[in-house]
């Protein structure tokens, strides 16, 4: 894409692709999921295709295609819905843009015992320290995984922070899709 910088590789790119995507649509937007294809096998299998998405003139012969699917369920829980998923063989992996409240470390001593699920969620979302981040998690079928992060408090493509292991827990939910 016109503003994704380059990355060592093409699932990192992939993840900073759609975390830029999702910044162009701005905050308080629901969460979306995305296949991820291959694209010299996308421009190959489905030359219409490459072209409606514009990847017919670029140079790249590797790298992964998001392909934006339909809108997640409110009314289900993200875990539930995400249980719920099977993937063609075409889809090399997966990627999900969610936003979430989050603390920083320093505040865990701080959680009052025995606060779960919706007290939890209220508890921290008047919280002081709380902070609202997208995250970007994609993982592949054969098991590699990569993750943006974006503070709202810092919304920009070069605060944007990289990495496989930033958010395990979502991480290995999207690596459940691909389990048979």
């Amino acid at each position: 894409m016109s503003n994704t910088p380059m990355a060592a590789n093409p699932l990192t790119r992939a993840v900073l692709e759609i975390d830029e995507y999702a910044s162009g649509l701005g905050w308080d937007q629901p969460a979306r999921l995305f296949a991820l294809v291959d694209t010299a096998r996308l421009r190959t299998q489905e030359p219409s295709l490459a072209a409606q998405l514009g990847l017919t003139d670029e140079p790249e012969t590797t790298g992964l295609t998001p392909i934006e699917q339909d809108e997640i369920p409110s009314d289900k829980a993200l875990d539930d819905f995400l249980g719920t998923i099977a993937w063609p063989d075409a889809v090399v992996g997966c990627a999900l843009t969610v936003e979430r409240l989050m603390l920083p470390p320093s505040v865990e001593a701080q959680v009052p015992q025995g606060l779960s699920g919706a007290k939890l969620a209220k508890w921290v979302a008047s919280h002081p320290e709380r902070q609202e981040v997208r995250m970007t998690v994609a993982v592949l079928r054969d098991g590699k995984r990569e993750a943006a992060l974006r503070l709202r408090e810092k919304d920009s493509s070069t605060e944007v922070l990289t990495g496989p292991d930033l958010v395990p827990g979502l991480a290995e939910a999207l690596a459940t899709t691909f389990e048979d």
